[in-house]
């Protein structure tokens, strides 16, 4: 099937079809990002700072490039004139830093705090004590350049479906409960990243206002 026959019956299964679609587009040649383009997609994902900036250069310009990857903050200056939207942000450290880039090039970044929710430790993210320390912190505060748009989890790579829906959920009510919070003025919580093209559905049932994928849209890599 091509691509746009694929993103048609991806769309078609979607359980919230308000569901954001970020097409992951790693390692794909720009020929098949434009094949997807001209089906309607306008949020695609890379993971690697080098490729997300040679593709952008080369691509439409109202695309939205998001960077889900795990990101170093050495190459955060890189994508910082131009990422829509930075998924994985699993550190103070690394905040700190988007924060410091933004100011460089005047603009507000979004971003998406990584919260570990699997069982595996190969999974970036805060736990509960790191997140509560960051928003206690008067240095949260400081941050101007950075907007917070909510929150993004990887459930473990298992075919265990209760397993992989109650790691989710457990992410919906630890968003559901920031809300409640008084949140520091750089904080807007709005999305919920979380679910691929493995368990995408799974993760719609839970609340999940943004998925992420690749294979089933551009055949396995």
């Amino acid at each position: 099937m091509s691509i746009k026959e694929n993103l048609i019956e991806i769309k078609n299964t979607f359980k919230n079809q308000d569901c954001l679609l970020v097409a992951v587009s790693k390692t794909k040649p720009v020929q098949a990002i434009q094949e997807a383009y001209e089906a309607g997609i306008r949020d695609f994902g890379e993971n690697k700072v080098q490729e997300l900036v040679e593709k952008q250069e080369q691509l439409p310009k109202d695309i939205r490039w998001h960077m889900i990857g795990h990101l170093q903050r050495n190459k955060v200056k890189y994508i910082a004139p131009f990422v829509h939207l930075i998924h994985g942000v699993d550190s103070f450290k690394l905040l700190k830093e988007i924060n410091k880039q933004g100011k460089k090039v005047d603009r507000i970044i979004p971003c998406l705090i990584q919260i570990h929710i699997a069982q595996e430790d190969s999974k970036f993210g805060f736990d509960q004590k790191e997140l509560d320390e960051m928003l206690d912190s008067t240095d949260i505060q400081s941050l101007q350049n950075v907007k917070i748009i909510g929150l993004m989890g990887m459930a473990t790579f298992t075919n265990d479906e209760p397993k992989v829906k109650a790691e989710f959920r457990r992410l919906k009510n630890l968003f559901e409960a920031l809300k409640t919070k008084n949140l520091p003025s750089n904080f807007e919580l709005r999305e919920i990243s979380m679910g691929m093209s493995g368990d995408y559905l799974l993760a719609q049932e839970e609340g999940s206002t943004m998925v992420r994928i690749g294979s089933a849209i551009f055949g396995s890599r």
